[in-house]
Parts: C-alpha cells; structure tokens; sequence
C-alpha cells in the first residue's frame, strides 16, 4: 500500500452504498458488515471496499494509514460491552475508537455524526444499541480520558462537538451546510437529531 500514500486517504466506515468522503481524499476505503458493489464511474475518487465486522474484527489497515475516517450513523450500531467464548467481556465500541487512532496519521482527522440523546431518533431503530449524549466525546478527548480505565490507547484532540445535519458533510461547500441547517431547523420537526464529533489525532 505504500504507493498510495502520497495521496490523501479517507476511510469511510459503514460506508453502505453511500460512501462519503468529507474530507475530499484521493483515495477512499469503505468498510461495511454487507457487500458493497459501488460503480467507480459513480464516483469522482478512487474507492476500495473491505467487508469487515466491526463488532469483532479489527481493521484490515495499517498503523497511521489515514488521513482522515469518517462514522455516519454507525456509532450507535456499535455494542458498548458484550460477551464471546475467544474474548471473554470486552467493549466493540472502545476497541473501534482504538482501532480508528491506530490508523489515523498523526494530526489526521476523525468525524463522525451520530443520532443522539434527547432526541427519539437515538432510540427509535431497534438496531442502536450504543447511545451517545453531549459528554460522550469527553470520554475520548481529555488530557487523561475517562476511557482509559476501559481499554482505550489514544488521545484526541477536540475540534468540535455540537448539534449537526448529516447532508451538511457530504459537502465541503459552507453555503450548502448553512442552507441546510436552516432547511431543517425550519421543517423537522423536534430540530436536530445527529451530534457530530470531530476530533484531531494528537
């Protein structure tokens, strides 16, 4: 993979059929639980899927691989702490925030929008399992994160953590993010349900 690298390198995890690449790289790695067979003429970057499980399986990558990895509406699909015969109890949500600052490239970029608390939305799939509130970032982001104690290795830096709209990173044009805010804050009823997190790896 190193020919890859003088190029800017995103991963886009649960990409589905959708990926999304806020970032604008060259090069974009899917992964998903399903198949994925995305058209590349659909596309205006190189793309490259894997099938990877992340409730149990690492990512395929390497270390400080990426320049930037991107979670939309994944991180609530991810189980805070379960149980296997081979693992014994352990947390899939700290092992994935571990294995997203291994491959992250130092100062590389991590953004991930997530429905959230007190919004209905957090609840109303029965396939969220992992419910995430305004102070959960801070479990990833102090000087000494609270996740340590539970196994996490890293340490990002905060860039941002507010209220957002998914459709507002699926471009890096500002004017469409704030139509886009305002579109929603004016018609959705019970305003906005997805809290984003950026952070910075350190």
């Amino acid at each position: 993979m190193s020919s890859l690298t003088k190029e800017k390198i995103h991963l886009d995890l649960g990409c589905g059929k959708l990926p999304k690449n806020p970032y604008n790289a060259d090069i974009v790695f899917g992964t998903d639980i399903f198949d994925a067979e995305i058209p590349q003429s659909n596309l205006d970057y190189k793309f490259i899927f894997n099938k990877v499980n992340l409730t149990g399986e690492t990512l395929p990558y390497n270390d400080n691989f990426f320049d930037s990895v991107s979670a939309f509406d994944l991180i609530e699909h991810i189980p805070r702490y379960i149980h296997t015969e081979d693992k014994g109890f352990y947390s899939p949500f700290i092992n994935l925030m571990n294995e997203i600052y291994r491959t992250l490239k130092q100062g590389g970029k991590f953004l991930a929008l997530t429905p959230a608390y007190p919004n209905s939305a957090a609840f109303s799939d029965p396939t969220h399992v992992n419910f995430i509130t305004t102070e959960t970032h801070k479990y990833f982001t102090d000087e000494n994160p609270f996740s340590e104690i539970y196994g996490f290795k890293g340490n990002f830096k905060l860039i941002r953590a507010n209220w957002d709209v998914v459709a507002n990173y699926r471009t890096q044009q500002s004017y469409h993010r704030r139509i886009m805010r305002r579109l929603h804050r004016k018609f959705f009823k019970g305003g906005l349900k997805h809290f984003l997190w950026e952070f910075e790896k350190k």
